[in-house]
Formats: structure tokens, C-alpha cells, sequence
């Protein structure tokens, strides 16, 4: 980690300027004059931005009565030389000494035209492909006044010498959750900061780069839990009038966003705002560029993403400082009626009052108010937490009792770097290195804590259920610690583990074992809590979102690969088990009841595929452990997917009750869970040996595979949930690509693999990335991932002994960093000969320098380090790996 700080450092040196990745103040800065030395060139790289007369560079102008104006330069140069791809400019403030154009000339002879520099300050972005240059030199060709010069000039590096500036938040983002595009949090902390643009759930909620306009700033973007909105606003805002009175303009020419950190000018008020966090506590910096009595707003009030504020509670503490709380409810998809979130703010000055405001009866929030001059600052603390105010005030206290916001923002970004980095890529295109990044962030970046720094956290498990909701009693439980007091886990809110088996369970496992580990007890914890194992926990209670016991896949890949350390393996297999009959988590009693005497769920294959790969997890664990009575009973439910298989069709298809088939369309999601019969016939992924004699042979199960796959292609294998033949927009269908390896095709699971990840994964805008439909917390980004580096797991590694399917990766190179407390070997690489993107096909492999044959890849083996080598080509060898 320190060596990555190092190059973090080095780029980082505060707002003033001190943006990470913006190296104009490294440069020699010379300029064709200057009025004086306040007005020297040094300042157009100060940091101090849009500061009328301050921190800005003015030439000494020369006009003449009919209209000739000497027209300035301003020149960075340095000392070695520099990738870059973007340079912001910044006119200075007053509207009479106004930059119109010019042109950017670079050391390599090329140049660039700029016309329209707004004249107030803002921002003009100038983004290019990636130049290699000593210097650059803006010359001025058009202007009004006299002083001309500029308030700021940043320009950006395009040299990516760490991971996290890979990440590229913006993808997606118009299409996607509010809980994504979370730039103030680090891996899975319990805030996650950021603004909010539209305030919608799904498709486009949350932060949409498409909105001209910030809401506001949500301190949580949790599953099922959101708001604490705070939002700096001019004196004459009225609060009562709700976010049209405070919302702001935006432009994403000034912004910069990275994982853990953000920067953005509110045009409104005229303020720039910087945003990062530790795990409990986020941390702002207002900088003002007016004068004003400015009010700093928190809303505790309304909807906001899929929840409702409500019940807020407020009490000044200090003349600096004020605490509450407020109740989280209405949620979208249920879960406890009521969620208490406890809060504490400070402030780094005295406010020169606190006022609130109501909404009907109830408190709509409280504003502070700070008489401000241009270019002052105020910091702001804001630390929650979900038991109670004083432990909200423990986790501020311990986490951040400083007011030193680089400080913090570097640490965040040294964490971030080191998580990133363990899986580390060489070769590939620039767009596959940032998409693969990204993906890591989001599988890094969902899924949140709920515990404190004490380790008290909240049980919301037991109560009475009311449909998808709870009328939840509450208690506050401490966290297991071990003989030394350290905390064993720690407790998650977490979206659904819904088919997690193709990503999450896959991915964290090979490079983030201690998360895996962290999940699954997490999960086993609620079961003690409350009896079910949770398919989406939100506030430490139970959601209901989605069906069966997803979570017992999780468990079961921690217990296969040695990564469930941190539980009991008998309390884990006890819970799991109990989750799988009547009374537990796969669903109603009678309809388990029915399952277990049919062989099949009543009105939906769905579940019944789900249910029946859940019982091979289990029945694997208990064949482990000799448990040979759970072993038989559970390894026949199994396979009870053979009811449901159609001959007529060689497919799957749902019957009632009553035993008969529903419907003969294999493209209805009729009796399926967000799926049909062509999607996800394929999911039995524990039995497609005898998928495949049903069928008639391999041969004709692979055909079959292979039509689907061609009729989806032209929609990029995306379709919306139940439509299409393949859908990698949603979790059903994640493992299809896989399959051929597993039915003695090796070769099209490489040519449908690397398909599907460039054209359902491959984007890289605000558009495309995820398949444009369902990324729940990381899902499409984590088999968007594995994908990538060529390693996946059709059984999701739940069998006894668990392995890898191997397929071509993107990359020349991958090393995954093996965590020693669960592996024995250090590394293991990946490395790809003669690769491109036509040599897709596996020629030949070998394995620590022996030849091997196989398209499997055992975890054991894996366990011990080593490196695979891949030598590709642009045909299909037939004979390797099967």
C-alpha cells in the first residue's frame, strides 16, 4: 500500500489546485507579461479558482483607441515529458477582461482551436487523444478588454500510474441504480456520499449524467436505505420550498470524480465543492467564491431514491455542531417498515445560527448559516450511524477526529488503490483496462456495512411480517470479537445474493477471500438472529426481494474454498440447512412442502432450478462433513429439475400444480423468474450431464446453446427482463456462455465469452457498460470481470471440490494477489500469448511450465500459485480442453 501512496502523493496536493492527476502547477509557467506580481502566471495554477482579482493571472494589456488589443501567451512547460488528454480553462471573473478564443499549441506541433470561453470564470474543457508533450502554450486570438488572462488553467495526465485512475464513475450512469456512482465512500463503508440529479430508483436514478442540475448531496446509497441530503444554498433559498429552491447548477467540464473522492462547482451559489470519506464519516470542503451569508441546508425530509425521510429529530450541541436523527421508510421493495438513521454534523466555524423548517407537522430539516467572503472555506463532518446518536459521535470521534481533508482523501485513495490492485492487468486496449477497473469499483463498491467502531450493530430480524414488510423489533447486538477483542465481521446491508454464483461468489473468492468470508458469516449471523438466512438484509432486517435462499450459495462457496473463517462451520451448516426446509428462507412451507413431494416448485420453474442447485450446494457441504443422511435427502431434491423437462422442446418449462405445462413458449417468462426457457434452461448448471442426455447428446445440448446465442447476438445478447434467447442484462442467463465448456465445446465458450464482454460488457459512456438493465450491486460487473481475465465457475464453486473454467482473456497478463491468510502460493498469472482481438482460441496451455489439456482449473490447485500460460490463435483448436 505505501508504494502506491507514493504516486498517489506525488499527483496530490489539495483543491487548491491540488486536483490528483492535474500536473499544470508541476510546470515551468511563463506567460508574454503580467499587470503585476498578484496577477503573476504562477497563479493561473494556485488552485484558487473563480476568485474575481485573486489567484488570477493578467497580462499587461495594450489596446488603442481603434480597437487593436495586443493579444497575450501563457506557456507550461517541464521537465520531463508529460502524457496528457484534457485541460480545463478559466477565464477570469470580470466580464470586462474577457478571453473569447485561442488556439493550444503543444511541443509536438499539433494544435487545437478554442472558440466560446465563457465569460464569468466557468469552465471550458478542451478533452483530445492522448498527446506526449514538453510544454503547451495557449496564445489568445480573440478578446475584449484590456488585462487579458485566465483564473485558472488545469491540465490533466493521461498516464493512469495507479489503478483507481482507471475508474471511470460516469459509465452507465444514466441508466443505472442510485446506489451506484457513489464517489465519497470507500469499500463497502456504511456512508456512501455523492450528489443526487434525478431522483428516481432504477433506470437513471441517483446520480444521471445526463442532469444539468444537482439535488443535492446523500450522504447513504444503500439497498433500501438513502437520504441525509446536505447542500450548500445562497442566504434567500427558501428551505420551505424544497429542492427547486436549492438545487444548482452543474457542469461536468470542472468536475473530477475518482473513487473516494469528487470535486464540483455549484453555479448557483457559486461554490465549489469537494466530497471524500473514511468509512463512517464523510467529510466536505466548501470553497466560496461570492460573498454571502450562505446557509448550508440538511434536508431530512421526503422521498429521495426509493425511500422516505420522515420522523427527524435535531439538537444543537455546540455553537459549531448539531445532532438527530430520522426514520428511513415507505422503502421500494419492503423490508422493515421503519429504519432509524442516527446522526452527528460538525462544522470546522461557528455558525451564526441554526434554523429548521417544517414540512405539514413534522421537521423538514435545519440550515446553518456562515457569513462568507470569496475564497473562504468550511469543512463539514457528517458520521452516522444505525443505533444510536452516541455511537454516531464514537464513529466521528474515532474515524476522523481531524480537520485535515487531504489527509483523508489520500488515505481513501491508498485504500482504494490497494484493493484495485489486487488483480493487476497489462496489455489490452485503454477502453478494456478502464472498464475493467470499474468493474472491480462496483464489485468493491456495493454492499455496505452496518456495524460501528464499537461493534454494536442493529438486529432488525425478528417481528411481524406484513407481505415484503416488517414491523421490526429493534435491538442493539455487539459483534462477535475474537480472544484478543477484535471484531470477528462485520454486519452488511447488502441487495439480493440472487444467482451470486456466477459473479460475486466467483470473483471475491479468487482475490478478495476476507470479503467473501466477511459476507457469508455476516449472513450466517442474521440466520442466528432471526432463524432465515437473508436474500437481501436492508437495516438488519430482512427484505424479501427476489426468491428461494440465495445466500446459501454464498455460504457454501466460502465453506468449499477454506474462506469461511470467521463463523463456525457447524452453526453455518446448521442455518444453511435449516433455510432449505419448511420454516426457512426458500419460501412458503407449503410450497416447500410441494417441492419436496413433487420434485418440482408449484407454477414456477424458476425457483425450482434455483431451489434444486441451492440443494447441490448443500448436499456438497454435507458430504464434506460425512453428514450422509442431509447428503442423500438433499442431493436427490436436486435433481429434481427432470420433472420440468420438456421433450417436445428439448427445454424447461413450468408446470402447476396439477402436474401439466403451463405453455409451450419458450420465450414467455410465464412461470419463470425474470428468465424463460431459452435463457435459462442451461442453469442447471450441477446436472448438464444429464441436461445433455435428455437432450439426446452433447451435441445436440450444444447446438441448441449455439442457436441462442446466434439469434441474440444482434441485440448484443441483451434484452429486458424475460425477453431474448440470452440476456446478459440480468442474472439468469450469466453462466451461458460458460456452458460449452462444460458439454465438450471448449472452444465456443471462447468465442461466445469474448462476444459477450465486448459487446453486452464492453462500453465504456454514460450509456453502455452493464448491459443497461439490472447491475445489482457489482453482479454484471463482477462476470463482466471474470470475463475478462478468462476464469469463471459454472457450479459457482459450491461443489467439494470446487474449480475454474478456463477461457481466453482480454489481457496479455493477469496476477491476482493471493491473500495469505487463505492461500498458500503468493500470486497467480495468466498469461496470454499472441493475443488479439481475433486470436481468441486457446491453442495450447500449460500450467506452471507443464502442458495442460483440460479447461478446468482446480481451486486447490490455484491455492498453490503459480501461472497458466495461454498460447492463442485466430482458429479454434478442437482438441484442447475437452
Amino acid at each position: 500500500m505505501i508504494k502506491y501512496l507514493a504516486a498517489i502523493l506525488f499527483f496530490s496536493f489539495g483543491l487548491r489546485a491540488q486536483v490528483p492527476y492535474n500536473i499544470a502547477r508541476y510546470a515551468e509557467v511563463t506567460a508574454s507579461s503580467f499587470l503585476s506580481p498578484e496577477f503573476s502566471p504562477q497563479h493561473a495554477v494556485d488552485g484558487r479558482i473563480l476568485l474575481n482579482n485573486t489567484g488570477e493571472w493578467a497580462s499587461s494589456g495594450d489596446t488603442t483607441d481603434w480597437g487593436y488589443v495586443r493579444f497575450p501567451w501563457i506557456q507550461f512547460k517541464w521537465s520531463a515529458p508529460q502524457k496528457i488528454n484534457r485541460i480545463i480553462l478559466y477565464d477570469r471573473v470580470n466580464l470586462k477582461d474577457h478571453i473569447a478564443g485561442g488556439k493550444l499549441k503543444f511541443s509536438d506541433g499539433s494544435e487545437i482551436s478554442v472558440y466560446q470561453i465563457p465569460n464569468n470564470g466557468l469552465a471550458k474543457e478542451i478533452q483530445f487523444e492522448t498527446k506526449t508533450v514538453d510544454w503547451v502554450k495557449f496564445e489568445v486570438t480573440d478578446g475584449k478588454g484590456k488585462d487579458l488572462g485566465f483564473s485558472e488553467v488545469e491540465i490533466f495526465s493521461a498516464e493512469n500510474q495507479d489503478f483507481l485512475s482507471w475508474v471511470d464513475p460516469y459509465i452507465e450512469t444514466n441508466r443505472g441504480r442510485y446506489f451506484f456512482f457513489i464517489t465519497g465512500q470507500r469499500p463497502f463503508g456504511m456512508i456512501g456520499a455523492a450528489p443526487l440529479t434525478r431522483n428516481k430508483n432504477q433506470n437513471g436514478g441517483g446520480y444521471n449524467y445526463n442532469e444539468t442540475e444537482i439535488l443535492g448531496f446523500e450522504q447513504i446509497h444503500c439497498w433500501m436505505m438513502g437520504g441525509l441530503e446536505i447542500m450548500p444554498a445562497l442566504s434567500d433559498a427558501d428551505p420551505l420550498k424544497g429542492r427547486e429552491q436549492w438545487k444548482s447548477e452543474f457542469s461536468h467540464a470542472d468536475e473530477i470524480v475518482r473513487p473516494g473522492y469528487q470535486r464540483v462547482f455549484l453555479r448557483k451559489p457559486g461554490v465549489w465543492v469537494e466530497n471524500t470519506a473514511t468509512d463512517r464519516v464523510s467529510m466536505y470542503k466548501f470553497r466560496y467564491t461570492a460573498e454571502d451569508t450562505t446557509r448550508i441546508i440538511t434536508n431530512l425530509n421526503g422521498y429521495v431514491s426509493n425511500i422516505t425521510m420522515q420522523n427527524a429529530r435535531v439538537k444543537q450541541t455546540a455553537p459549531h455542531e448539531f445532532e438527530g436523527s430520522f426514520s428511513t421508510v415507505n422503502r421500494y421493495w419492503g423490508g422493515p417498515e421503519e429504519v432509524e438513521v442516527f446522526f452527528v454534523i460538525r462544522f470546522d466555524r461557528n455558525f451564526s445560527r441554526l434554523e429548521s423548517w417544517n414540512v405539514a407537522d413534522d421537521l423538514g430539516g435545519v440550515s446553518a448559516r456562515f457569513p462568507v467572503k470569496p475564497g473562504d472555506e468550511i469543512q463539514m463532518k457528517i458520521a452516522i450511524s444505525y443505533t444510536s446518536v452516541a455511537n454516531a459521535r464514537n464513529n466521528l470521534e474515532t474515524e476522523l477526529p481531524h480537520w485535515n481533508f487531504e489527509e483523508v482523501r489520500d488515505t481513501t485513495f491508498g485504500i482504494w488503490e490497494e484493493e484495485l490492485g489486487k488483480i493487476k492487468v497489462s496489455g489490452g486496449t485503454v477502453k478494456q483496462k478502464i472498464k475493467f477497473y470499474t468493474d472491480l469499483w462496483h464489485v468493491l463498491l456495493g454492499r455496505h456495512k452496518i456495524d460501528d467502531v464499537s461493534g454494536d450493530y442493529p438486529d432488525r430480524t425478528g417481528g411481524i411480517r406484513n407481505g415484503t414488510f416488517t414491523k421490526a423489533e429493534f435491538k442493539i447486538r455487539q459483534l462477535p470479537r475474537d480472544k484478543d477483542g477484535k471484531v470477528l465481521h462485520h454486519m452488511y446491508n447488502s441487495d439480493a445474493w440472487w444467482l451470486t454464483q456466477w459473479n460475486l461468489n466467483v470473483l471475491w473468492g479468487l482475490a478478495w477471500p476476507e470479503v467473501l468470508d466477511e459476507m457469508a458469516s455476516s449472513m450466517v449471523k442474521y440466520a442466528q438472529n432471526g432463524y432465515l438466512l437473508p436474500r437481501g438484509p436492508s437495516g438488519g432486517g430482512y427484505s424479501y426481494i427476489m426468491t428461494s435462499s440465495p445466500a446459501v450459495n454464498l455460504v457454501a462457496a466460502a465453506f468449499q474454498k477454506n474462506m469461511l473463517t470467521k463463523v463456525p462451520v457447524d452453526t453455518a451448516y446448521k442455518v444453511v440447512k435449516q433455510n432449505l426446509l419448511p420454516g426457512g428462507m426458500l419460501g412458503d412451507s407449503a410450497d416447500v412442502a410441494f417441492y419436496t413431494r413433487e420434485g418440482y416448485w408449484p407454477d414456477n420453474a424458476g425457483i425450482t432450478l434455483e431451489a434444486n442447485f441451492q440443494d447441490y450446494a448443500f448436499a456438497e457441504m454435507a458430504k464434506k462433513l460425512n453428514r450422509t443422511e442431509d447428503y442423500n435427502f438433499f442431493h436427490n431434491r436436486a435433481g429434481s429439475w427432470v420433472n420440468l423437462f420438456d421433450k417436445q422442446q428439448n427445454l424447461i418449462f413450468p408446470k402447476n400444480r396439477a402436474g401439466r405445462f403451463m405453455h409451450s413458449d419458450p420465450l414467455s417468462g410465464e412461470g419463470w423468474v425474470e428468465a424463460n426457457s431459452w435463457q435459462a434452461t442451461w442453469s442447471v448448471s450441477h446436472e448438464l450431464d444429464k441436461l445433455a442426455q435428455l437432450m439426446g447428446g452433447k451435441e445436440v445440448l450444444t447446438s441448441r446453446l449455439n442457436y441462442a446465442f446466434e439469434k441474440a447476438e444482434a441485440s448484443d445478447f441483451v434484452f429486458e427482463y424475460s425477453g431474448g434467447y440470452v440476456s446478459y442484462a440480468n442474472q439468469p442467463g450469466c453462466s451461458n456462455a460458460h456452458v460449452f465448456n462444460l458439454t465438450g465445446s471448449p472452444w465456443l465458450s471462447q468465442y461466445w465469452v469474448r462476444k459477450v464482454q465486448r459487446q453486452a460488457y464492453g462500453g465504456t459512456d454514460p450509456d453502455s457498460g452493464y448491459g443497461g438493465h439490472d447491475e445489482d450491486q457489482g453482479q454484471m460487473g463482477g462476470i463482466s470481470a471474470l470475463m475478462s481475465i478468462g476464469l469463471f465457475s459454472v457450479k459457482g464453486t459450491v461443489d467439494s471440490d470446487p474449480s475454474y473454467e478456463i477461457t481466453s482473456p482480454v489481457f496479455d497478463s493477469v496476477e491476482i494477489s493471493l491473500n495469505p491468510r487463505y492461500y498458500e502460493g503468493k500470486t497467480f498469472k495468466i498469461v496470454a500469448r499472441n493475443n488479439s482481438e481475433k486470436n481468441i482460441y486457446i491453442q495450447a496451455a500449460h500450467l506452471n511450465g507443464k502442458p495442460h489439456h483440460s479447461y478446468k482449473l482446480f481451486h486447490r490447485v490455484l491455492a498453490e500459485g503459480g501461472t497458466l500460460e495461454l498460447e492463442l490463435g485466430a482458429n479454434p483448436n478442437k482438441q484442447w480442453g475437452r
